[in-house]
């Protein structure tokens, strides 16, 4: 596996992204970038996207980063995808996501809505935003949990074996 230096963790909500974007942090001593907390405003009213692809342009100035956040249909991918070396999609099913969700927080409406619609509507869409605008970022496509191991397994050798 090559080097992360700049990675984008992208999945439907409750598919564990702050959870892998922490344990990356602490494997990788890259920073993590929570993008929810830059994007929601008192209220959750959403940033517009002029503005928020001003603020991605300035978080992804620094040298090393782990960004962590799907913004389904308020999201302006093509600001960290262009900037990212890797992209990680955590492609779990409706349950587990669902699950998740559900023992996290009470969620609004076009919450659930995302996160039904997640593969039919969002998952071709940042397949397509990730070809266009990170082609030469790694995608890794994780589909579950024993894959999600695997990956994490393999990203903690690589940095074993890359300390002196």
């Amino acid at each position: 596996m090559t080097a992360m230096e700049r990675v984008v963790i992208l999945g439907r909500g409750g598919s564990g992204k702050s959870t892998l974007a922490a344990r990356l942090g602490t494997i990788t001593g890259l920073p993590v970038i929570e993008l929810d907390k830059h994007f929601w405003r008192p209220g959750l009213e959403a940033t517009p996207p002029d503005q928020w692809a001003a603020i991605q342009g300035e978080l992804v100035r620094a040298e090393t980063w782990i960004m962590d956040g799907d913004l389904g249909p308020y999201d302006v991918l093509d600001v960290r995808l262009q900037a990212a070396d890797t992209v990680i999609l955590l492609d779990f099913s409706f349950w587990r996501c669902a699950w998740r969700a559900i023992r996290r927080s009470r969620e609004r409406a076009d919450f659930w809505l995302w996160v039904w619609a997640y593969r039919r509507r969002s998952r071709p869409l940042l397949l397509t935003a990730v070809a266009t605008h990170a082609g030469d970022a790694k995608l890794h496509m994780i589909r579950n949990p024993y894959a999600l191991r695997r990956f994490i397994a393999q990203v903690t050798d690589d940095q074993a074996s890359a300390r002196p």
